[in-house]
């Protein structure tokens, strides 16, 4: 037999037996999938997770269960700042969470607005007065909302799309709270649940319609979060509860099934 051949075998027979004992080989030698973007998770409470427990610290009440984390940890983003903050309003957005934003961002969420409508106040005033305190509330929110809030939102967004040019910006609106003429819904009467849905409603266009404006997405939560509002018989938010800062957010189950769908379907358009 040829000489060269036996050694050709010999090599052939080496490398098999090779490959055999170290489990090396084209398919193990494949380059990993590179990381996914580098995310930064801004904005407010709905976005920090309060209501959903397992909070990482106490003063933004960043929970392990809102759904920045929970799309962090199934998607392994290059890296994850979440500085998104319990009461935030634009002002604080702009002032305290972009230092994670830079050139090589590539995506970014955010839910804000709601703080800088007076959120707290309003619903103070629904729970614990009577119909007519309750809508002028509202109305004064509804005002602010229609005329002072579109300029204070392009401020956030002019500054994300300046310290994150080539980032996809994915807005967040805000759940309608109740279900629709529940005619046996405990609590708040439905002239107040009604009005509380509309506002609601209007502050989501408004957000809406700035963040089409700097092409950025906009995630309508109102589509998981129907048939989970509050009076549902299965909601995704909280009533009024103790500790009070939690009333009027999404459960852990409004996070995960409510806020990270839209979010997912939206980071990916």
């Amino acid at each position: 037999m040829n000489v060269h051949r036996l050694t050709g075998a010999a090599s052939a027979v080496a490398l098999t037996v090779l490959i055999a004992l170290t489990g090396t080989g084209a398919a193990h030698s494949a380059p990993r999938p590179a990381a996914g973007p580098a995310y930064v998770a801004l904005g407010d409470s709905y976005s920090s997770g309060v209501g959903a427990g397992s909070y990482q610290d106490d003063a933004c009440k960043r929970s392990a269960k809102a759904y920045p984390a929970l799309w962090a940890a199934a998607h392994g983003p290059a890296s994850f700042a979440f500085t998104a903050c319990s009461g935030a309003r634009t002002g604080d957005v702009l002032g305290k969470q972009l230092a994670p934003l830079t050139a090589s961002t590539g995506l970014v969420s955010l839910s804000v607005g709601g703080n800088d409508a007076g959120f707290s106040d309003t619903m103070t005033a629904c729970v614990l007065d009577d119909d007519q305190a309750c809508l002028d509330k509202i109305d004064t929110a509804s005002a602010f909302v229609r005329t002072q809030l579109p300029a204070r939102l392009d401020a956030v967004y002019d500054a994300v799309r300046s310290r994150a040019p080539r980032a996809r910006v994915v807005v967040l609106g805000y759940p309608r709270f109740y279900r629709p003429a529940a005619d046996d819904c405990v609590g708040l009467s439905e002239t107040k649940r009604t009005a509380i849905n509309e506002a609601a409603d209007l502050l989501d266009s408004v957000i809406a319609g700035r963040a089409a404006a700097h092409g950025f997405s906009y995630g309508d939560v109102n589509t998981t979060f129907k048939g989970h509002e509050l009076c549902s018989g299965s909601a995704w938010l909280h009533s009024v509860t103790f500790p009070v800062d939690e009333s009027y957010h999404p459960t852990a189950g409004g996070q995960s099934g409510g806020y990270l769908p839209v979010f997912t379907s939206a980071a990916t358009r």
